[in-house]
């Protein structure tokens, strides 16, 4: 949230500006996240908390880990099959993003942890597998 003093604009206090912007961490690879100071709900990219309604959240780094609930594959406007998968992280919160590796290989209940903070065409985060996708396998 802006006030407006003539053409110059000051962040408001107690907004939540700085939680989103990328150079608040300290390496690329990393995902930042919001808790809640009030009741301790983690979330990813909220401006309120989903629980109490607070506006104090405080941004915190991921360690990047985290198991696949939901992976579906996507034909469309792209030259080949992806998998658009959502991720529970370990710190509680769910984040949209890419799995890395054959899409049919990629099911509910894998464990991933970050490769790169985003994908330079989406702008989502990437996670690799890490147990082997073919295990059952062998």
């Amino acid at each position: 949230m802006f006030h407006h003093s003539a053409s110059v604009s000051h962040p408001a206090a107690g907004s939540a500006t700085g939680v989103l912007e990328p150079g608040a961490t300290d390496s690329r690879d990393a995902i930042c996240f919001q808790r809640c100071t009030w009741c301790g709900t983690a979330m990813y990219h909220r401006l309120l908390c989903p629980v109490c309604q607070g506006s104090d959240l405080r941004t915190e780094r991921s360690e990047g880990v985290g198991t696949v609930r939901h992976s579906t594959v996507v034909h469309r406007n792209t030259p080949a099959a992806r998998n658009v998968s959502l991720i529970e992280m370990a710190e509680g919160f769910v984040v949209r993003g890419r799995v890395m590796g054959p899409p049919i290989g990629i099911h509910s209940g894998d464990r991933v942890r970050l490769s790169t903070a985003k994908d330079p065409v989406r702008g989502e985060p990437v996670f690799q597998l890490v147990d082997e996708p073919f295990r059952a396998w062998t």
